[in-house]
C-alpha cells in the first residue's frame, strides 16, 4: 500500500514536467499590475504581478532585464511575456518573464522622467555646458527623414533667409522600433563632416511617435556630439529628452531653421550700413589730415626753418658767456686763497708753530706739579692728625664709649618689650591674625585669641555692648 504514496518533491517534479510540456504554458502574454517589486544584486527581479481579483509570482532574470528601457516600480501596470513553470523548493508555479512593456500611455510617461531624473543626475542637462550655435554657418547637417514636411520647412527656410549657407541631410528613421539607434548612429557620421550646426528632429505626432528622441541613446549621442546641436522635434508643445540635452531646443524645425542661419537681408543691411560709416570715417579722416597738411605748410617755421636755429643760437651765446663768468669767479676764488696761503706768517716762520707748543706744553707741566705737591702736603697734615689722635692713642676709651651706647639700647628694648607688658597684667586680642584695639572692630560669634604671659585663651564672643565713651 504505500508503493502508493508520493513524497513531496516527487509530486512537485510531476506537476513541473506537466507544466513544462503544456505547450500552452511555455509563451503567455499577461498584462497585470507590479506590487512587491525587489531588484536583487545580481541583476534580478522579483515581484508579483497582480489584478483585480488573483495575483501571480514573477520572475525576471538579469539576461532579459538589461533589454528593459524603464525601471519598473510597485503600482506600474505592464504586459509581460515568459513561460508558466512550478518552483520545487515551494511548490508554487510562476511565470518566467522574459520581455516587459509598460501598458498605456501613462506608463511612458513615467519612463519618461524616470529617464529624465536619471540623465539630469549625470550633468546631460546641464547649461554651463551648451555649445554656442553660430551665427554665420558655412554648412549645416540635417538628421530626419528625408521625406515628410520636417525636412521640407527646414530646407525652404534655409533657402529664404540664407540661401548661401549648404546644407547635408543624414537621411534617418524617426518612428518606430529601430529609430532610435538609427538617429544616434547618423548623428555620429555627421560629427565626421566638416559641419557649423546640426539639426536633429521630426514632424509632430502622438508621444508613441515622438518617443526614438526620448531613447537614452539619443540623448547619448546628442551629448557626444562636437557640433553644436539644435533640437526640433514635434510642435512647440512638444518636449522630448533630446531638447533637453541639446544646445538649443528650437519649437518647430521651421523654427530650428531659422535659429540655424541668420536672415542674409539683415546681413546685407549691416554690410551696407558698414561701408556707409567706413566711407564716412575713411573721409572724415582725409579732411582732418587735409586741414592738418595745410596748416602745416602755412607755418612759419616750415617757411624760414632756419629761425628755429637763430632761436637756439641765441640761447648759445648766453649759456657760454655764464659758463666763462662761472670760469672767471672760480679762478679768483682760488688766487685769493693761494696768495693768502703764500703770505702767511706760519708758512714763512715755521719754527714759530714750534716756539708756541713748546711754551704751552711747560706751562701745563709746571701746574702738574704744583697739584701733585699740593695733593702730597694735604695727606701728610691728614696722616699726622691721625696719628695724634686721642682715640688712637686711649682705644679702651673707644671701647667704653661704644659698651656704654649698646647699653642704651637694650635698656629701650625692654621698655618696648610687649612681654614685659603682658607681666604687668595686660592681655594682646586677636581675630583672624589680626590685633584688635577697639570694641568696633568684633561683632557677635567671633572667636579670639587673647595671649596673656603665659598662654593663650581661644574664646567666642557672645554679645558686644558698646560704652561710646560714657
Amino acid at each position: 500500500m504505500q508503493d502508493n504514496y508520493l513524497t513531496i518533491t516527487q509530486l512537485n517534479k510531476y506537476l513541473k514536467y506537466k507544466f513544462d510540456e503544456d505547450i500552452n504554458l511555455r509563451k503567455v502574454y499577461l498584462k497585470g499590475e507590479i506590487s512587491n517589486f525587489k531588484a536583487h544584486t545580481r541583476g534580478h527581479y522579483y515581484f508579483t504581478l497582480k489584478d483585480e481579483g488573483s495575483r501571480i509570482n514573477a520572475v525576471m532574470f538579469a539576461s532579459s532585464t538589461k533589454n528593459l528601457k524603464f525601471l519598473p516600480q510597485d503600482g506600474m501596470k505592464v504586459l509581460v511575456t515568459g513561460k508558466i513553470t512550478v518552483y520545487e523548493a515551494s511548490g508554487g508555479y510562476q511565470i518566467y518573464v522574459e520581455n516587459m512593456l509598460e501598458d498605456g500611455i501613462g506608463n511612458l510617461y513615467v519612463a519618461f522622467e524616470q529617464l529624465k531624473k536619471r540623465l539630469e543626475q549625470e550633468g546631460l542637462f546641464d547649461k554651463t555646458k551648451k555649445k554656442k550655435i553660430p551665427r554665420i554657418p558655412n554648412k549645416i547637417g540635417i538628421v530626419t527623414a528625408p521625406t515628410g514636411a520636417a525636412i521640407r520647412d527646414i530646407l525652404t527656410t534655409i533657402k529664404r533667409r540664407y540661401p548661401i549657407c549648404e546644407t547635408i541631410l543624414f537621411p534617418a528613421l524617426v518612428q518606430g522600433r529601430d529609430a532610435a539607434p538609427d538617429i544616434a548612429r547618423k548623428i555620429e557620421i555627421a560629427n565626421t563632416f566638416d559641419i557649423d550646426t546640426l539639426i536633429v528632429g521630426r514632424g509632430g505626432g502622438s508621444i508613441e511617435d515622438l518617443w526614438p528622441f526620448n531613447e537614452e541613446i539619443v540623448a547619448r549621442a546628442i551629448y557626444n556630439s562636437k557640433v553644436p546641436v539644435i533640437s526640433a522635434v514635434g510642435h512647440e508643445v512638444d518636449f522630448t529628452i533630446a531638447d533637453f540635452v541639446a544646445d538649443l531646443r528650437a519649437p518647430t524645425p521651421t523654427a530650428a531653421a531659422e535659429l540655424a542661419v541668420c536672415d542674409i537681408n539683415t546681413i546685407i543691411d549691416y554690410l551696407n550700413n558698414a561701408k556707409t560709416r567706413s566711407y564716412n570715417a575713411i573721409n572724415n579722416l582725409i579732411i582732418t589730415k587735409q586741414t592738418t597738411l595745410a596748416n602745416l605748410k602755412e607755418s612759419y617755421i616750415l617757411k624760414k626753418p632756419s629761425s628755429i636755429y637763430e632761436v637756439k643760437e641765441q640761447s648759445l651765446d648766453l649759456l657760454i658767456d655764464r659758463l666763462n663768468r662761472s670760469i672767471i669767479n672760480i679762478t679768483e676764488k682760488y688766487k685769493i686763497r693761494l696768495f693768502k696761503s703764500t703770505t702767511s706768517y706760519i708758512l714763512n716762520n715755521p719754527k714759530f708753530l714750534y716756539y708756541t707748543k713748546h711754551e704751552k706744553l711747560k706751562t701745563i707741566s709746571t701746574n702738574l706739579n704744583k697739584a701733585i705737591n699740593q695733593i702730597i702736603e694735604s695727606n701728610k697734615v691728614r696722616l699726622f692728625k691721625s696719628s695724634n689722635s686721642y682715640i688712637l692713642n686711649n682705644p679702651i676709651m673707644l671701647y667704653k664709649f661704644k659698651s656704654q651706647t649698646l647699653d642704651k639700647l637694650i635698656s629701650k628694648l625692654e621698655v618696648l618689650n610687649p612681654m614685659n607688658t603682658l607681666k604687668r597684667g595686660y592681655a594682646i586680642v586677636k581675630t583672624k591674625s589680626k590685633v584688635i584695639s577697639s570694641v568696633k572692630d568684633i561683632k557677635e560669634k567671633d572667636i579670639l585669641d587673647i595671649t596673656l604671659k603665659d598662654g593663650i585663651i581661644i574664646t567666642k564672643i557672645e554679645k558686644v555692648s558698646e560704652n561710646n565713651g560714657k
